[in-house]
C-alpha cells in the first residue's frame, strides 16, 4: 500500500489491517505524518508536530509485535490530541499566550487510555483562548482553516481536531465539549462524533492549580471526532477505560443491553425564534428517512423543555465563569475574547448568589423531564443549528453574531447542561453561494447509551456517504 492509499483509510479499517499484520504501525504513521506535512500548512489545524516522537513510537510498537507483544484495538492508529489537554513533555496551552510555557509532567486520563490501547499520537490540536468559542483563533497559535474553504468556520472550541481530521490528518482526533465544542467542529467540516454523557470518559488535567467549578465539571465531557461513525464503535470502547483520578467515572461497558424493536426516534425541526434554513430541513428529511428505512420507527413530537433548559444553562454557566474565571480572561487573554466575553454576559445575563444555586438545583428537573420523554423515546432526532454553518469570526461581531453563534445552538448547549449524550452526522451537501457546506444534524440519547446513538449515526451515514470523500477530491 502506498502512503496515499493509507491515510484514506478510517480508523476501523487502519486497526483491521494494523492489528492482522497486514499494515505495519510504522507504515500508518508515516503516511498520516506526510499527510499532515502536505495540508497543515494551509490549515494550521494541528500546532504542535509531534512526527518524530510519534515515528519513534511506531518503530517500538513494530518491534515489540515481533518479539511476541499482543496489539492493543487501537495498535497503530495516528491520532492527535487537542491543546487543552495534558501529554506529558508538552504545554497545555489551551491556546493562551501566557501558558505556552506550562509543561504537563503527566498524561490526562484520555491520552493515556489511547496510548495504553495502541494509538500513536502526531500532533497537537488548536483551540481558541480559554476554549470557549465555536470558532478557532488565538494570539499563541493563529487561526485554524477549514478545509472546506474560508468561508466556513472550522468550529470549536476543537476546531482544530474537527479540520484535522476530515482533512485526513490521522485516524482519530481527540477533543472535548462544555456547550458544543465536539458538535460545532463536526458540523463545520462534515464530520461525526458524539458527545458522551456525564461519567462515561474519564477526564482530569494533572497540571490543573484547582479544581474546576462544579457545573464545569458536570457539563465538560471528553471524546473523538471521526470520519465515520463506524470509528466511534470501534475507539470509544478504549476511551472509556476507568481512571481513579476521575472518581465520578462511571465504569459501564460501551454496548448497553438491546432495545425492543422496532426504536422511537421523536423527530423534531422546531428552532424556537429562529428560521428554519432550507438545507437544514432538507438534511433533516433526509435522515429521518434514512432511519425510518433502517426499522426505526420515527414521530413527529419535540423533546420537552429544550429553549428553557438551554437559555438557563447558559446563564448559569456564565455565572460560575463570571465568578471563577472573569478575572483570568481579563489578565491574561487578547481585547477580541475579553470582548466576546462582556457580549457573552450582556446577553446571558448570569446568574448569581442564591439564584444562581437555585438553577444549579432547577438542572435536575430538566434532566428527569428529558429522562421520562427518553424512556419513551429512547433517541431524538434535531437540528444542530437552524442555518448552515456561519463564517469566521461571527462570534465577535456583537449581539447578532453570538446571537447566531450561541444563542441558536440551544440543542447543543442543553445537553450538556443536562449532560445527556449527543452525537453529530452529516445528513446533505449544500451547494450554497459560498460554497459548498455540510450539513449536519444531531441525535439525542439515553443517557449512557452513546451506542444507540452511534447506530443511529451509522443508519444515516449509509444512506449519505461519507462527507470526506467529496472534500478530498475537492482537495486533490
Amino acid at each position: 500500500m502506498t502512503n496515499d492509499t493509507i491515510w484514506r483509510l478510517s480508523a476501523t479499517e487502519t486497526a483491521e489491517k494494523t492489528r492482522s499484520g497486514e499494515l505495519s504501525a510504522e507504515a500508518a504513521v508515516s503516511a498520516a505524518i506526510a499527510r499532515m506535512h502536505a495540508v497543515n500548512p494551509d490549515l494550521n489545524a494541528v500546532v504542535e508536530d509531534l512526527g518524530d516522537e510519534a515515528m519513534e513510537r511506531a518503530v517500538a510498537l513494530d518491534k515489540a509485535r515481533a518479539g511476541g507483544a499482543t496489539p492493543g484495538p487501537l495498535y497503530g492508529l495516528p491520532v492527535t490530541i487537542k491543546v487543552n489537554v495534558d501529554q506529558a513533555g508538552h504545554a497545555t496551552t489551551n491556546g493562551v499566550l501566557a501558558l505556552r510555557d506550562v509543561i504537563a509532567e503527566h498524561d490526562a486520563p484520555v491520552v493515556e487510555n489511547l496510548q495504553k490501547a495502541g494509538a500513536i499520537v502526531i500532533g497537537r490540536t488548536n483551540t481558541p483562548e480559554f476554549s470557549f468559542r465555536a470558532d478557532t483563533d488565538n494570539p499563541l497559535y493563529g487561526r485554524t482553516r477549514n478545509p472546506w474553504g474560508t468561508h466556513i468556520s472550522p468550529g470549536g472550541s476543537s476546531g482544530g481536531a474537527g479540520a484535522s481530521i476530515m482533512a485526513g490528518i490521522g485516524t482519530l482526533a481527540h477533543g472535548n465539549d462544555i456547550g458544543g465544542s465536539l458538535r460545532f467542529p463536526a458540523a463545520a467540516n462534515g464530520a461525526v462524533t458524539v458527545k458522551p454523557g456525564l461519567g462515561r470518559v474519564p477526564a482530569y488535567n494533572p497540571s490543573q492549580k484547582a479544581e474546576r467549578g462544579m457545573l464545569s465539571q458536570s457539563m465538560s465531557v471528553q471524546g473523538l471526532i471521526t470520519r465515520t461513525a463506524q470509528d466511534l464503535h470501534m475507539s470509544m470502547p478504549s476511551m472509556i477505560a476507568p481512571d481513579p483520578r476521575d472518581p465520578f467515572h462511571i465504569p459501564l461497558p460501551w454496548q448497553g443491553a438491546p432495545l425492543g424493536s422496532p426504536i422511537k426516534v421523536a423527530f423534531t425541526k422546531n428552532t424556537f425564534e429562529f428560521d428554519l434554513h432550507p438545507e437544514v430541513e432538507k438534511a433533516l428529511d433526509t435522515a429521518r428517512e434514512a432511519l425510518e428505512d433502517a426499522g426505526y420507527q420515527v414521530e413527529e413530537i419535540d423533546p420537552p423543555l429544550i429553549r428553557d433548559c438551554g437559555m438557563e444553562g447558559y446563564r448559569t454557566l456564565m455565572g460560575e465563569m463570571a465568578g471563577m474565571m472573569r478575572d483570568d480572561i481579563k489578565v491574561l487573554g487578547s481585547n477580541d475574547i475579553n470582548a466576546l466575553f462582556n457580549e457573552y454576559f450582556d446577553q446571558f445575563q448570569p446568574f448569581e448568589g442564591a439564584e444562581l444555586l437555585a438553577m444549579m438545583a432547577k438542572r435536575t428537573h430538566y434532566a428527569r423531564e428529558l429522562s421520562l420523554f427518553l424512556a419513551e423515546y429512547p433517541l431524538a432526532l434535531t437540528p444542530f443549528m437552524p442555518t448552515p454553518f456561519f463564517g469566521p469570526d461571527r462570534d465577535l461581531e456583537g449581539a447578532a453574531g453570538v446571537l447566531e453563534v450561541l444563542g441558536a445552538a440551544l440543542y447543543s448547549y442543553s445537553m450538556n447542561f443536562v449532560g445527556l449524550p449527543a452525537g453529530s452526522v452529516p445528513a446533505r451537501l449544500a451547494d450554497l453561494p459560498k460554497g459548498p457546506q455540510p450539513i449536519n444534524v444531531q441525535v439525542i440519547g439515553q443517557r449512557w447509551r452513546e451506542d444507540l446513538i452511534v447506530d443511529a449515526m451509522i443508519a444515516i451515514e449509509s444512506r449519505v456517504g461519507r462527507m470526506c470523500d467529496v472534500l478530498w477530491e475537492r482537495m486533490g
